[in-house]
């Protein structure tokens, strides 16, 4: 692990929580000239994921900070005009398309890699590119079949091949349809002065590095590795080259770096209140979301129903530059519906009943039903229906 070099700044914890807020877009006026493509490149990433309750996670992440942006308006914002592609970062992300040389380093290591859980048949990988080239963009299913008739993972000889080749990098996923991936070949789908793998992987890390350094504000060894998947050891090669600079934070009990131009002006401006998805960069790191606001926060779709404490989707209430609640939500037809809804105190209450006013009016209900008798703290679940109007 690295030896960080004495700490060009001693941060409270409270300045550190204010630049990670104002560096993720929570603090101070958004960029809504910029818009959906706006955050996508301040963050550097937008986790996908399948599960869908009130919106898809890459909906509510630009949601979160710009407020009602048109849901048609985010679809095309990432996939018309290539300006974005999909890969494997934190997880499968919406990148943006400047990024691509940044990513040769992880396309060189599966191309290196000798085991693959799938095994290939001979002559598939080759006939996936000639389809694509011959045809355009094409969906596993317009392929020949994402899966054989067995289990979800008995993938098809055409599906192995088109993920084998998206991996490698001659393969790139320009948009979903009907949340399939949809594929085509890299050297039509990224424009040509960003489609090489010229940087070494040195270069490709350090610039990974910086960039979630500047998302995050201020991070950890581990928040910053974290943010793109990148080894602990390969963080430890570059930060020193990186630009980012040696931090103390109070309380945090680990040594920390900071974005310079983040420590360069104090966090000012309005705070967002939102519903979060579990999948925000926010939040989505369990350890960082404890450190920097006190809250323990965890997924729960895939716990089983009888053991879960706050719902299957339960999404986190940011308000003041605080996490004061969650909320579980469901829609019944033109209703939102709070199946569980958990709040810190009496405080949380209006912003709990903002965040989930316009959420419904958002994603087109024009009404917001609580469950008195899922209210953690029931004496104030009359409150809550009152905010609501």
């Amino acid at each position: 692990m690295t030896t960080a070099p004495r700490p060009a700044a001693e941060l409270s914890a409270d300045e550190a929580r204010r630049i990670a807020l104002r560096a993720q877009g929570f603090l101070g006026a958004p960029d809504r000239r910029a818009g959906v493509r706006g955050v996508l490149r301040s963050l550097g990433q937008v986790q996908l994921d399948t599960i869908s309750v009130l919106a898809r996670s890459h909906e509510l992440i630009p949601y979160a900070r710009l407020g009602a942006v048109g849901r048609t308006a985010v679809e095309e914002a990432y996939w018309t005009g290539a300006h974005a592609f999909e890969y494997w970062s934190h997880a499968a992300c919406v990148l943006p398309v400047e990024e691509w040389p940044h990513f040769a380093f992880r396309r060189r290591a599966y191309r290196d890699r000798p085991h693959w859980h799938h095994e290939l048949s001979a002559g598939a990988y080759d006939k996936v590119i000639d389809q694509l080239r011959d045809q355009g963009p094409l969906t596993a299913t317009e392929l020949g079949g994402a899966k054989n008739k067995g289990e979800w993972w008995d993938w098809s000889d055409s599906k192995i091949a088109v993920e084998r080749a998206l991996m490698y990098g001659e393969v790139v996923v320009t948009e979903r349809r009907g949340w399939k991936r949809v594929y085509d070949l890299a050297e039509r789908a990224i424009p040509q002065a960003l489609l090489h793998d010229e940087l070494d992987d040195a270069e490709c890390v350090r610039r990974l590095v910086r960039q979630a350094g500047e998302a995050l504000g201020v991070g950890t060894r581990a928040d910053i590795a974290d943010y793109h998947r990148i080894k602990g050891e390969q963080f430890d090669a570059v930060v020193e080259a990186s630009g980012l600079v040696p931090v103390t934070v109070a309380g945090w009990g680990k040594p920390a770096w900071a974005d310079p131009a983040a420590l360069a002006a104090e966090p000012r401006g309005r705070h967002r209140t939102t519903l979060l998805s579990p999948f925000d960069s926010l939040i989505w790191e369990r350890a960082r979301t404890e450190r920097i606001f006190g809250f323990t926060h965890r997924l729960e779709a895939y716990v089983p129903k009888q053991k879960r404490i706050h719902g299957y989707f339960a999404m986190p209430v940011l308000a003041g530059g605080r996490l004061v609640g969650r909320v579980d939500p469901a829609r019944e037809g033109r209703t939102l519906v709070a199946r569980q809804v958990t709040l810190d105190g009496p405080k949380a209450v209006p912003a709990v009943a903002r965040a989930l006013r316009e959420a419904a009016e958002w994603v087109g209900c024009d009404a917001v039903k609580i469950l008195p008798d899922r209210v953690n703290l029931p004496a104030l679940a009359p409150e809550l229906v009152r905010e609501l109007g």
